[in-house]
């Protein structure tokens, strides 16, 4: 496994790279954004990790670049920001976890090997129907009726989330501790935004209604009997 470290810090570095490189992993450093993302262009990483604040490019830059091109390359952001917006601000651009500085490395190394269990074995088939809905976990798609509903990637987490817990009721909390990896603030409402906007996209102009609200405990995804 291949993984680029774009990180400005000298300690944060090479306790990263040492850490990683003792656990059997290939990696490369990049010292700015600009660097970081010429070697994203260049080469072929399993996994990159990004500093949020970095000269040249911030990692938030580098990781909209990143998925504008369609690459799905894991990527965990690191930064001494710690509010709920700036996580937030992090996975909505596309990264799949965000962890706060200082960090202990065994917390990092064991986001790394879930996001790599992610990657190669999240589902034991590809393709998965319930309902009318078809997804493709490969190409990350999904119709309904046959047709096409465009997601973004953080949509496509939440349905995949949805769908793992087909009947279950999830709460607010749950949702955004496993699809954002954030604390859920009841100030916020973040969820219900999100939850919302792939209610327009899966529902929407469809018969059979997929997400339901279960009022003041969270939702619920294709129950077996009707809710509200």
């Amino acid at each position: 496994m291949h993984i680029l470290v774009i990180e400005d810090h000298e300690g944060v570095q090479d306790m990263v790279k040492m850490g990683l490189e003792e656990q059997g992993f290939r990696v490369s450093v990049a010292k700015n954004g600009i660097t970081g993302w010429e070697m994203l262009q260049e080469n072929q990483y399993d996994l990159a990790i990004l500093d949020v604040i970095l000269p040249g490019m911030s990692g938030l830059e580098i990781c909209k670049e990143v998925r504008s091109q369609g690459n799905l390359l894991p990527i965990i952001m690191v930064s001494a920001l710690d509010e709920v917006e700036d996580r937030i601000a992090g996975l909505e651009v596309g990264a799949d976890d965000y962890l706060i500085k200082p960090f202990n490395f065994k917390e990092l190394m064991a986001r790394v090997k879930a996001l790599d269990r992610r990657k190669n074995a999240d589902y034991n088939v590809l393709v998965r129907r319930v309902e009318d809905l078809e997804v493709n976990f490969d190409n990350m798609t999904a119709k309904r009726n046959g047709k096409r509903i465009d997601l973004t990637k953080k949509e496509f987490r939440l349905l995949e989330f949805f769908m793992m817990n087909e009947g279950k009721v999830l709460s607010k909390m749950e949702i955004a501790e496993k699809v954002w990896g954030v604390d859920f603030n009841t100030g916020t409402n973040f969820v219900e935004v999100y939850v919302n906007y792939l209610r327009n996209k899966l529902d929407k102009g469809f018969g059979r209604k997929l997400i339901h609200t279960k009022f003041g405990i969270g939702y619920i995804f294709n129950p077996k009997q009707n809710a509200n």
